[in-house]
Formats: C-alpha cells, sequence, structure tokens
C-alpha cells in the first residue's frame, strides 16, 4: 500500500470510527430518518462546495446514472434500513461481528468478478486474521445476541456492503468516474430517495442542543461527505478488497472513542483484539512476512503464484481515471 492510500485508509477508519458514538449523540435529537436526511444533506453540500473549487463535475447524464442508483441503494438506503430493523432483533455486539464479514466476503466477490482482485494467500490470511480481531474486540460472548432474523439482516449487510465495493470498481472506478465525482453523484441520489422515504418513516420533533446539533454537523461534514470521497478513492487505489478492510478498524477505534469522550468502559479485550486487526492490515498488504514451510531462506516479495491487488493494480493501465500518480 502507497503512503497516501495508507494515510488515506487510516483516516477513513477515524471517521467511520468516530461516526457510530456521533450518531448515539445525535439520535438524542433525531430519530433515525431524520438523522440519515440531515446527515446527506450536508454531505451533499460539503461535496458540492469541493466540486465547485477544484472544477470536478457530476457524470453525463446516461446510462451511468443507472449504475451511480445502484451503487447509492447498496451503499446507503439498503444497509442503513436492514442495520434499523436488525439491531431491534440482535445484540450490537453481534451485529458488529456479522458486518465485520464484510472484507471477507468482499474477497470472495472480487475473486468471481474483477480480474485484477483475485483471492491469494496472504490476502485470504490477513482478512481471516482480521475478523478474528472483530470477534476479540466486539466479544460477543458478553451480552445475548437476538434472533436469527436479526442476525440474518445483519449478515445480509455485509453482503450487500461487499457488493457496493466491487460494483463501485466495476462500473465506476474501472469505467473512467472519478472518486470525486462518483461519491457526489451517490450522495445526491441518496438523498433523493431519503427524502422520499421520510414521510414513511415517522417524524419526531428535533431537539437541537448543542451536542446534538455538532454531532450532526460532524456527521454530514467528514462521516459522510469526505468519507464517502476517500472510500470512493481506496476502491480506485487499492481494489475493493482492500477498501473494504478498513471495516476491521472502525469498531475498534470506534470504541476507543466512546471510552475516551461518553465514558464507556472498556476491557482487555479491545487493545488486544485492536492489535491482532493491525497485524492483519499489515499482512494482507504484504508489509509483513509470512512463516514458509520448507526448505530455503525466506524471501520477500510478492508469492511466485500470486499477486497482491495492490500490485494488481498498478499494473492495469497507466491511463484510467480516479488513480493516483
Amino acid at each position: 500500500m502507497k503512503r497516501v492510500s495508507a494515510l488515506q485508509f487510516v483516516a477513513l477508519g477515524i471517521i467511520w470510527g468516530s461516526s457510530y458514538p456521533l450518531i448515539k449523540v445525535s439520535g438524542e435529537g433525531l430519530n433515525p430518518g431524520q438523522l440519515v436526511l440531515a446527515r446527506l444533506l450536508l454531505g451533499a453540500v460539503v461535496l458540492i462546495g469541493i466540486g465547485a473549487l477544484t472544477g470536478a463535475r457530476l457524470p453525463r447524464f446516461g446510462f451511468v446514472w443507472v449504475h451511480i442508483t445502484v451503487t447509492t441503494i447498496l451503499g446507503m438506503v439498503a444497509p442503513f434500513l436492514l442495520l434499523a430493523w436488525g439491531e431491534q432483533h440482535t445484540s450490537a455486539a453481534m451485529a458488529g461481528v456479522l458486518t465485520g464479514a464484510t472484507p471477507l466476503l468482499t474477497l470472495a466477490l472480487a475473486t468471481v468478478q474483477l480480474r485484477s482482485e483475485r483471492a491469494t494467500v496472504r490476502r485470504s490470511a490477513g482478512l481471516a486474521l482480521g475478523f478474528t480481531g472483530i470477534i476479540v474486540v466486539i466479544a460477543p460472548w458478553n451480552g445475548a445476541t437476538g434472533t436469527v432474523g436479526g442476525q440474518l439482516a445483519c449478515l445480509a449487510v455485509a453482503g450487500i456492503y461487499a457488493g457496493h465495493a466491487v460494483f463501485v470498481r466495476k462500473f465506476l472506478s474501472d469505467r473512467g468516474i472519478a472518486p470525486m465525482s462518483s461519491a457526489s453523484a451517490q450522495i445526491l441520489v441518496a438523498l433523493v430517495i431519503q427524502a422520499a422515504l421520510l414521510p414513511f418513516l415517522g417524524w419526531r420533533t428535533p431537539s437541537f442542543t448543542w451536542s446534538v446539533s455538532l454531532s450532526i454537523v460532524l456527521l454530514g461534514v467528514f462521516g459522510t461527505g469526505l468519507a464517502y470521497v476517500l472510500y470512493n478513492r481506496l476502491i480506485a487505489d487499492i481494489g475493493a478488497t482492500g477498501a473494504s478492510s478498513v471495516n476491521y478498524l472502525v469498531p475498534f477505534i470506534s470504541l476507543v472513542i466512546s471510552a475516551v469522550f461518553l465514558g464507556e468502559t472498556i476491557s482487555w479485550n479491545v487493545p488486544v483484539g485492536g492489535v491482532v486487526i493491525v497485524a492483519s492490515i499489515l499482512v494482507g498488504e504484504n508489509q509483513l512476512r509470512l512463516p514458509r514451510l520448507g526448505r530455503g531462506p525466506v524471501v520477500s516479495g510478492p508469492e511466485p503464484r500470486f499477486a497482491t491487488v495492490v500490485e494488481a493494480v498498478e499494473a492495469e493501465p497507466a491511463g484510467r481515471a480516479g488513480r493516483t500518480p
């Protein structure tokens, strides 16, 4: 992973990890439908403003907007609704573990759909290790697991997020749609869909305290606007599987931030799981050596029969838009 991609990866993990505590505070003044609409509206304003300053334009009207609509449903609308329902019927810990399967499911789907992202020994080992870290961090054994229906809904969210990452790579990034244009178009479509759904999601008189207002602004500007630019950039630069592995950092960062700012307690499993997660990312991105069985010295670099996702991306023609130089 290049340095700029690594910085974007960590930044996205911090932003999305911060989103869960911010959602909790924002929920004190808005219901879920109002909250989603507010953060989408602020995110759209931020992206349109950045686009105006940088000269980025929305994609031309055409069939590409069908792809954008599908991407929006997969990345925002469907998972938001499923999680809202699923977490009413299962524990938050179990929901976190099940949605944490996103990178593994992304790897499986990308192997079938994307030529540049084959399942490698190193990447598979890294993702499996990361999923183990997720389980250690969240510790689902500490509480009730809920109903099968709720668990299936959360697992479906992981599958939908996997489909979203692969769909963005295949139909937007790999077809020359720049990350800024892609993120702006997606959030505008999501805003229209959410506004249409709002009358069916109930109403509550908003309560805008200072903490609620600040949380909503941070969610809109960073957690929705800038975050989706970073995510689409990462998908273009390091692939769908590599970008989706940021979901391993999110629960760990969320728990740490909640402990620091909301006074929630953390136990031994959080730092231990965090170490496992960081190690999994280093292994998956070819930054740590894996032990080899048999004779002969350990040789650094790519394995003879496999290529990492990053190497596969860098081997693609340089003329495609959406790549960093």
